[in-house]
């Protein structure tokens, strides 16, 4: 699967799930405009065999820092063909009637919020440049609600519904908006925190990478709106 001439812009870079997505791209020729907060780990992410590299530090809860860091990738290739939104993150704890105002509001801007402000800036440049790809990481836990997982499982159904109606509201735009579900992936933080599992039940970074790339290649040109799970064994 050949993306030489493309670029992806891939936020959360840095992370475990965004060194392997990054990684696979990079494999496979394309351009890549690598965001994240940290950009010490950000200068670690492998790209061998990508075309061309802009790494830039992001802060996704700050609109003028999306807005600079997208003028940039354009200004460097010229336009973004697919934008994958891997930011976010996980917190459990409290009972719904528990959860405090500010635990609420950092999750549901953490990840729906970051893909709503990554949409405001990358979306625009896609119309202009007549299509593109775009895929949200969601979580397979948000298909229903977990005990003590409400603000997390609330934030990744919202990017669901959110990558539903921009794929309604974008398909007849040449532009594919998906989304993929993970369970739980196997990071070494994931295995720290259960030492007792199996994590060969889980899913590898590289396998939802796969996944990923499948999504913003043509191939998968016919697919708007869906949310596939990726589950591995689990």
């Amino acid at each position: 699967m050949s993306f030489k001439g493309q670029t992806v812009m891939i936020t959360g870079a840095a992370g475990n799930l965004g060194q392997a997505v990054s990684a696979a791209f990079a494999a496979s020729g394309a351009n890549l405009a690598l965001l994240d907060l940290n950009d010490a780990l950000l200068a670690k992410v492998p790209v061998a065999g990508a075309g061309d590299v802009l790494r830039q530090r992001v802060d996704l809860s700050d609109p003028a820092s999306i807005a600079a860091a997208t003028s940039a990738a354009i200004a460097r290739f010229g336009r973004i063909d697919a934008l994958c939104n891997l930011a976010g993150g996980f917190q459990m704890g409290e009972k719904v009637h528990e959860i405090p105002a500010d635990k609420w509001n950092f999750m549901m801007e953490l990840n729906a919020g970051s893909v709503l402000r990554m949409s405001h800036e990358i979306v625009p440049h896609m119309l202009k440049a007549g299509g593109g790809r775009i895929v949200n990481i969601g979580a397979y836990s948000a298909l229903s609600g977990k005990a003590e997982m409400g603000a997390y499982v609330a934030s990744k159904s919202a990017v669901i519904r959110l990558t539903e109606s921009m794929a309604a509201e974008l398909r007849s735009h040449n532009i594919n908006v998906n989304c993929v579900l993970p369970s739980i992936i196997d990071t070494p933080q994931n295995r720290a925190a259960m030492p007792k599992a199996d994590p060969g039940k889980w899913v590898a970074p590289e396998a939802l990478a796969d996944v990923l790339l499948f999504l913003c290649s043509p191939a998968a040109r016919a697919i708007h709106g869906a949310a596939i799970p990726v589950v591995g064994l689990s």
